[in-house]
């Protein structure tokens, strides 16, 4: 995914309220951006260390910026931006870098399917073959190369997980893909001690036949993209 104009550099200073993040500009300015994470970010990020952002002229906006890509504790990026890893997914799938998920004619995004008024973020089609792709973008980082799903309580995770084992037991392929945004990622697994109802659904969902894949991220502020598997460990 190209970004033009590229992402902008500054300092992150502060995330609060969820949503709000203040940043330095380099030339000494202070604002208050958009951070599109519901998640605790939790080892994303530190005070003054180097963040990046998109600019937005809209003037319907409340905030003229958006983060993107928080610096760790431990001196990796990390993309924090929440609405980026559908497109990213979609992207690569066009592509071809994810092999498992090729021979589909049509991408359609968010589906309403399932009996707990869900979306699907991605369903591929080919004929009668119907595949549901889940996505979730995955960030904490926890040492040695590994980032783990989720970084906070998801009752929503849960949910979606319960909703692709209904697709499986249709008949149809369901398919879970973690996009690891996250620059020193090796390896992937579930946050079992943040939520372990999660891993233990995730579980469920495997043993009943839902596919999990992870694939990392190529970072920076002219382009963020799928570059290769990961393995997944449980």
């Amino acid at each position: 995914m190209k970004i033009e104009p590229p992402l902008e550099q500054a300092i992150l200073l502060k995330r609060y309220k969820r949503f709000l993040a203040d940043i330095r500009l380099a030339n000494g300015e202070e604002m208050t951006i958009h951070c599109p994470n519901t998640g605790s970010m939790k080892n994303c990020w530190a005070p003054e260390t180097p963040c990046w952002f998109s600019r937005s002229n809209d003037p319907k906006r409340k905030l003229p910026g958006t983060l993107e890509i928080t610096s760790t504790p431990d001196g990796f990026l990390a993309g924090v931006n929440t609405g980026r890893p559908n497109k990213l997914v979609r992207e690569a799938i066009e592509s071809g870098v994810i092999a498992e998920l090729q021979e589909y004619s049509e991408i359609r995004p968010e589906v309403k399917y399932g009996d707990e008024n869900s979306r699907i973020d991605l369903l591929l089609i080919d004929g009668e073959r119907r595949c549901y792709v889940e996505v979730k973008n995955t960030t904490l980082g926890v040492g040695d190369g590994r980032v783990l799903f989720p970084d906070a309580v998801t009752t929503r995770g849960a949910k979606h997980l319960r909703e692709l084992m209904a697709m499986v037991e249709q008949g149809h392929r369901a398919v879970l893909v973690f996009c690891v945004q996250h620059s020193g990622a090796q390896s992937v697994g579930p946050a079992d001690e943040i939520d372990p109802v999660y891993g233990q659904t995730l579980r469920e969902a495997m043993d009943a036949g839902v596919e999990v894949l992870a694939y990392g991220c190529d970072l920076s502020a002219e382009e963020i993209s799928l570059r290769s598997a990961l393995p997944f460990y449980l």
